[in-house]
């Protein structure tokens, strides 16, 4: 019997047909390998194992990964006793990725900002997390709960919110509800303006939400009469991905 610990944020999913229903989320592509991220006591593994994914388990709890190798034999040497943050996907994983798992809510937005850097390889995300969180990353331009994450990972996937799971699913139950989203890779290659930019736009813009653009913004180097713009008489939960790239090409080029 496996002991959930605080310390890592642990909550086991005890609900099959919830889980079966986040494993099914997950688009069966025979060419990706798919990493399950934190499987505890391995209620997703088990299904994914029955659907033949090429798969990968990251685990850091020791304890765990005792009982994964003892319930899952057919996935020995594929089971890594490790920090998921501290791995590199494409040095680990060649292939193109899925990712599925029941993050720690602690760490999810560690989590997707270790996705982020691993964009051209990490196709689709299914994964569980706190409700609050799954809100804000789903939620389109003009809503309260839209911010950084939102845009950052809106520039590269589509999100889709699934469905809600309540604590009572969980040992131990989180003090909060817990929902399920699927992240999907979208066709864009690349942002038409300078990368790092733009992540530092979007921070600025959004560490002063309550200002409008023109004074969270007026301290960054701009062409001439930029600020001047009407788009700068907004906020920054007004704007989507393509406002901000248009910002972001509007700043002078370093010297």
């Amino acid at each position: 019997m496996v002991r959930p610990k605080k310390y890592l944020g642990q909550h086991f999913l005890t609900d099959r047909n919830i889980a079966n229903r986040i494993v099914e989320a997950l688009p069966l592509h025979t060419e990706r390998a798919v990493v399950e991220i934190g499987p505890g006591t391995g209620v997703l593994t088990g299904f994914l194992v029955e659907r033949k994914h090429d798969l990968c388990l990251v685990e850091i709890d020791a304890e765990s990964v005792i009982h994964l190798n003892e319930h899952f034999p057919v996935l020995r040497g594929r089971i890594l006793e490790a920090d998921f943050l501290r791995l590199n996907p494409q040095q680990q994983w060649p292939q193109p990725l899925s990712i599925i798992g029941n993050f720690p809510y602690n760490i999810s937005s560690q989590i997707f900002f270790k996705i982020l850097e691993s964009r051209q390889q990490v196709l689709t995300v299914v994964c569980m997390i706190q409700k609050e969180v799954a809100d804000r990353l789903a939620a389109p331009p003009g809503s309260k709960t839209y911010g950084i994450l939102s845009v950052l990972l809106q520039a590269w996937y589509t999100i889709e919110y699934l469905f809600k799971v309540p604590p009572g699913v969980f040992h131990p139950p989180p003090a909060v509800m817990s929902a399920v989203i699927r992240l999907t890779r979208n066709t864009r290659q690349e942002l038409p303006c300078n990368e790092q930019s733009f992540v530092m736009v979007v921070k600025q813009a959004f560490n002063t939400r309550r200002k409008t653009l023109r004074n969270c913004l007026k301290s960054l180097p701009f062409r001439p009469g930029t600020l001047e713009q009407p788009l700068f008489d907004q906020r920054a939960e007004q704007l989507g991905v393509d406002e901000f790239v248009w910002i972001t090409q509007q700043l002078l080029p370093r010297s």
